[in-house]
């Protein structure tokens, strides 16, 4: 389902060298997990006999016991496509190996060996085992058929699904095995894990599944020994884990006596084309690797996952003071470098008491706070014309006021109808032409005013605004410091938010964020505003949230409609169909405003600057995308 799997970590509850009773439990959860539409299903390390068996292993009943419930295993998992990787002590010309077998109706696929062997503290797996890191472009026999043996197998499973398994010191390893099975297009790990508890490590644990999950630009899917195992020296919580990406999708509450599993369903074709778009992956070195072709695997049929509506915006709410002063000082010293480098001591600021122009004041206000630079050198002007209502406008003076830049007003109504005349428009003709003067007449007061003071222009339109093209061309798309250009309307909002900590601008912000978003340049009546922008182009959440998926992964339009489908209820598919059609058709014909914006400073991991993120023709077809909706 648009390249989304479940998969699960599985914690059985174990019966130390008791083999008979230890599959009992695997075959159960390993058909809950088939009902569950689970594509693959990883277990804890050794799980036929229990990682404490310690100096059982060498003893010939229990690996001959084990190898008896492993035939149960196959022979009961015959109709279940569902793969399960178990781990399994292997005795194999003359050595022991502790292993991961990956089995699928009934079939085992193949056994990877454990590559490194902790022998320290309360591990001394050395005594049983050895390492078999090695090995490669083996085969064994393992119940009376020919299996690949080795570190260099890695699974195809379905069209897009290639993974990979290590077994738990594998991945404490400085150089673990998952960096190479990665490197070789592995877009899943699992891990067969006996990791014991101890004070502060399950918080260790978690951080290092979800580091390493990031580091290998995947998923990373893990699960250890549980409570069944010995206490003789150390207890097992059983810790199920599952990553991607560098986030935490799922983990389980640990110390459980029952058998249990968690699950995710994760995003192979985000983790395909974020590997394309975002790093160096392209360029590390592969080796040698054997790929085994899984049978045709289960898919789910409802998407369980949940869907941030706002992906722009930090999810954590705790987080929010943090993020904000770092995306503030981005800004702010964004600023700080360009009036320094152009030895400019001023900045210029059209204010209109929209959210866009308020941030610009308040990071540009803090740039210059940072610097112990004279405020009244900010220079904020605010321009009337035919839609500005008395809201907004008393809203734009008493920001300035209180923060005590230097406020300035001028009148562009006398200027418009000038041009109105020069052109021969008639004013009773609200089209766009009526509305872009307007605009254009405000950047070149802006512009002048800045040649007149020796001022820098600061821009104040947003990342949304610029996928849009919501714009007027040489007008409020042109700056000289597009200061907010790396940041979606959705996170203004939430900056913007941020500034209420100062007590005496709390009020207006409250007010700011409660207006309608709109340009005002139709003429308003009875002093309401009557052109807002979302009735136009459409609510800038959805447009954040296609901007997101389009360019974060190249997603086609017709997953887009699917996730936006499952993330916001309080529109229907046909309301979300024909924004995600307007988004894409203005995305793509408005790149000419974009292949000409000023610099800007960067802010998130999406920016539509051609000079960085986003180089596109300006001439490029829409056709293919609007015809796949």
């Amino acid at each position: 389902m648009y390249g989304f799997y479940r998969v699960a970590s599985a914690i059985n509850f174990t019966v130390v060298a008791n083999p008979q009773k230890n599959v009992k439990e695997v075959i159960k959860l390993l058909n809950l997990a088939y009902q569950d539409d689970v594509s693959i299903v990883v277990f804890p390390e050794l799980t036929l006999t229990g990682y404490t068996s310690s100096d059982l292993f060498l003893n010939q009943l229990l690996l001959n016991k084990q190898n008896d419930a492993l035939e149960i295993l196959l022979q009961e998992s015959k109709n279940i496509s569902t793969i399960a990787i178990v781990g399994l002590a292997l005795f194999e010309r003359s050595f022991l190996y502790n292993t991961a077998v990956v089995i699928q109706n009934g079939d085992i696929l193949g056994v990877i060996p454990k590559s490194y062997l902790p022998n320290k503290k309360e591990f001394y797996e050395k005594r049983q085992f050895i390492s078999g890191k090695d090995i490669k472009n083996s085969s064994i026999e393992l119940l009376g058929k020919e299996v690949p043996f080795g570190i260099d197998l890695l699974f195809k499973a379905g069209n897009k699904i290639v993974f990979g398994v290590e077994v738990c010191e594998d991945l404490w390893a400085i150089t673990p095995p998952s960096n190479q099975m990665s490197a070789n297009g592995a877009n899943v790990i699992f891990n067969l894990s006996a990791s014991n508890e101890l004070v502060g490590k399950a918080e260790y644990r978690e951080e290092l599944v979800r580091t390493q999950s990031a580091r290998c630009m995947g998923a990373y899917v893990y699960a250890s020994s549980g409570v069944g195992e010995s206490t003789t020296d150390t207890v097992f919580g059983g810790h199920a884990l599952i990553s991607e990406y560098g986030s935490t999708l799922a983990q389980n509450e640990r110390f459980s006596m029952q058998s249990h599993f968690i699950t995710a369903d994760i995003d192979i074709e985000r983790l395909n084309w974020l590997r394309m778009n975002e790093s160096s992956y392209c360029d590390v070195k592969r080796t040698e690797c054997r790929f085994i072709r899984t049978k045709e695997i289960v898919n789910i049929k409802e998407l369980r996952r949940f869907i941030t509506s706002t992906p722009f915006v930090p999810s954590i709410y705790q987080e929010k003071q943090h993020r904000c002063d770092e995306i503030v000082h981005i800004q702010a010293y964004g600023l700080i470098k360009r009036m320094q480098h152009t030895h400019i001591k001023k900045a210029i600021i059209g204010i209109s008491g929209g959210l866009d122009s308020t941030l610009a004041v308040l990071s540009t206000y803090r740039a210059f706070e940072l610097m112990k630079w004279d405020i009244k050198d900010i220079i904020a002007i605010t321009m009337p014309g035919f839609g500005t209502t008395s809201r907004t406008k008393n809203n734009a003076v008493e920001l300035c006021e209180l923060l005590g830049v230097t406020l300035r007003e001028v009148d562009i109504r006398k200027l418009a109808f000038t041009e109105f005349k020069a052109i021969g428009h008639e004013v009773s003709d609200h089209s766009v032409t009526y509305e872009n003067v307007q605009a254009r007449a405000r950047t070149t007061i802006l512009m002048n005013t800045a040649n007149k003071e020796g001022g820098l222009v600061i821009g104040t339109g947003d990342l949304s605004e610029i996928a849009l093209g919501w714009s007027t061309y040489n007008g409020d798309h042109m700056s000289m410091y597009a200061l907010n250009s790396g940041i979606p309307k959705t996170l203004i909002q939430y900056v913007i938010e941020y500034f209420k900590s100062n007590e005496k601008i709390a009020h207006i912000i409250d007010d700011i964020l409660a207006t309608p978003i709109s340009p005002e340049l139709l003429p308003h009546e009875g002093d309401e505003i009557v052109q807002e922008t979302e009735s136009i182009v459409g609510p800038y959440e959805l447009h954040d949230f296609f901007l997101y998926h389009f360019i974060k992964y190249g997603a086609e339009p017709k997953k887009i409609l699917f996730l936006a489908n499952h993330t916001f209820e309080k529109y229907e598919e046909k309301e979300i169909k024909k924004w995600l059609k307007k988004f894409i058709w203005r995305f793509f014909t408005q790149q000419f405003k974009r292949s000409s914006m000023p610099d800007g400073p960067k802010v998130g991991t999406i920016s539509l600057s051609p000079r960085a993120d986003w180089k596109m023709s300006s001439d490029a077809d829409v056709q293919m995308w609007l015809e796949e909706l």
